[in-house]
């Protein structure tokens, strides 16, 4: 347990890392000074100047931070952020989510590279005892193609479709024989079935698999964080409308921990050490999705902010006073934080029951 939970924080702080460092590089390549590269948050463990740009280790892993000349304020000097016209903002706000995207599609590539086989949407069988198998239902060989109006793309989309359906029906959309049929509600539901002679609830379907090539390899990398990106919004939806609440939430901590059990209850490192990764390649893609959102603090808040005052200029020529975005980011930070305090609470409580 304890070498998945120090693989788990070693990995945090690469993701860290490769965030800030897509700010960083952006930053330098566009010119904008930057005055300080922080790995880690909190007290400084080693630091480093190098140029203009101090490189920095602090002692908390579970953060980081690129500080750049005139993020916060307007610095009358041509290598500040403030004085850089908005499409470079833009890129450089932008950065940090693109690498965050970009490492979990690298991390699921090598993960999906030696695999044989994929499981595909197609329905290869039922267990014994499913009742829709018909020409009116059912039939093995139907490829999925929609579920409750939501797109399927790999099977995944299919268990997370199922598990977030309401009811006992479902309308489903299906290709059979290169033709499209509709299949409304359909009552298709958790039901008892003998699995290996035990008796498990499950929907009663096998899907069937396709043999593995180097195009099949980069769609299943390529749907699978699209998967990670859609699970994301899903579960902002069910939090709106208030089918999940903070309870379900998890911090780092969370994460970790269950990092940690995943590796654990794995029948082998080797196994343990994918199975943590592929967590890591979850976490990656939504952190690039949650720092994307409109939310002050965040780069998503800031490039809102960015779009914001360009609107404002074009009617009033003039621009939003940075002082006032400052106060905003300072207040959305606070909030973070103290969201992360209930979160980190809430995740502890969990692992001491």
């Amino acid at each position: 347990m304890i070498f998945y939970i120090l693989v788990a924080i070693l990995l945090f702080g690469i993701l860290i890392a490769v965030h800030e460092g897509g700010h960083f590089a952006a930053a330098k390549l566009l010119g904008v000074r930057v005055n300080e590269f922080s790995i880690g948050m909190g007290p400084l463990i080693y630091s480093k100047q190098k140029g203009d740009t101090l490189y920095s280790l602090r002692a908390i892993p579970m953060g980081g931070f690129c500080s750049m000349e005139g993020e916060d304020e307007d610095v009358d000097s041509p290598d500040s952020f403030s004085n850089k016209p908005a499409w470079k903002k833009f890129i450089i706000l932008a950065a940090g989510s693109f690498m965050n995207f970009l490492a979990g599609l690298l991390l699921l590539l090598i993960l999906f590279a030696p695999t044989k086989t994929f499981a595909v949407p197609v329905i290869a069988d039922f267990m014994e005892g499913f009742p829709y198998e018909s020409a009116e239902g059912l039939l093995p060989g139907d490829r999925l193609v929609k579920i409750n109006d939501r797109t399927v793309h790999i099977v995944n989309d299919a268990q997370l479709y199922f598990a977030i359906s309401k009811g006992d029906t479902m309308d489903l959309v299906i290709e059979r024989n290169g033709e499209i049929l509709q299949r409304p509600d359909f009552p298709l539901s958790l039901r008892e079935y003998t699995v290996n002679g035990e008796t498990q609830t499950r929907y009663g379907l096998y899907f069937d698999t396709v043999q593995a090539s180097p195009g099949i390899v980069l769609q299943q990398t390529w749907d699978t964080a699209l998967y990670f990106a859609r699970s994301v919004w899903l579960g902002f939806q069910m939090l709106f409308q208030g089918d999940a609440g903070l309870k379900d939430l998890a911090g780092p901590v969370g994460i970790v921990s269950m990092i940690g059990e995943s590796g654990t209850n794995s029948p082998n490192i080797l196994l343990g050490l994918k199975n943590v990764c592929y967590i890591i390649a979850l976490v990656a893609v939504n952190l690039a999705i949650v720092n994307m959102l409109p939310i002050p603090a965040l780069d998503g808040g800031r490039i809102f902010f960015l779009l914001l005052n360009k609107l404002y200029y074009l009617v009033t020529r003039h621009n939003i006073n940075p002082k006032y975005e400052a106060y905003i980011h300072a207040g959305g930070f606070a909030l973070l934080i103290m969201l992360m305090v209930v979160v980190t609470f809430q995740d502890v409580i969990k692992i001491l029951r």
